[in-house]
């Protein structure tokens, strides 16, 4: 292992959560292109060696987590419960941000055709939508997006990942035009 893999795998497990590239390269005093060499080098040695913790890429930022099939044992070792499966409300409301984000509460519940206040808040309180803004009309409403702990809890590195919409029909598209 090189100093500068050594370096980054000690910022990422110190720090704990996801760092921007950027900000490792500023840390480590080294160009981002040094880093991400580095952090390639880094994932492929987890994944040759059968280590328990992957690095994980999400858009610009990094993180070591641990990996999926060690999950069980570390949640029982740390004696922390399985996050509840989400609700079928909670995975709509989810879809409406990850595809159309920024979105409004208000966005949401057109598509929805349902008051979504109590989703948008459990979705917030878990850390899977985040508050990014307000919208430039009357009454400023809170716009949000996905998070890092949205990819991570989905194993994607982006949303360029996410699986495409199917095509709507004439009728479906219609009323998608109303609501919007």
């Amino acid at each position: 292992m090189t100093k500068l893999e050594a370096t980054l795998e000690a910022i990422l497990f110190a720090v704990g959560d996801a760092v921007p590239v950027a900000r490792l390269a500023a840390a480590a005093d080294a160009e981002p292109a040094q880093v991400a060499h580095a952090l390639h080098t880094l994932a492929a040695h987890y994944d040759q060696s059968g280590s328990g913790i992957q690095l994980v890429r999400m858009e610009d930022k990094v993180q070591l987590c641990t990996r999926p099939a060690y999950a069980a044992a570390v949640r029982r070792a740390t004696e922390s419960r399985r996050p509840p499966a989400l609700s079928a409300a909670a995975l709509e409301v989810l879809t409406v941000v990850a595809y159309r984000q920024p979105v409004t509460r208000a966005y949401i519940e057109q598509l929805r055709g349902v008051d979504s206040s109590g989703t948008v808040a459990s979705l917030l309180d878990k850390g899977l939508i985040e508050a990014c803004g307000h919208l430039d009309v009357p009454g400023r409403p809170t716009l949000f997006r996905t998070t890092d702990v949205f990819l991570r809890t989905f194993g994607i590195s982006g949303l360029s990942e996410l699986p495409n919409l199917p095509e709507l029909t004439e009728g479906e598209q219609l009323v998608l035009k109303e609501t919007e």
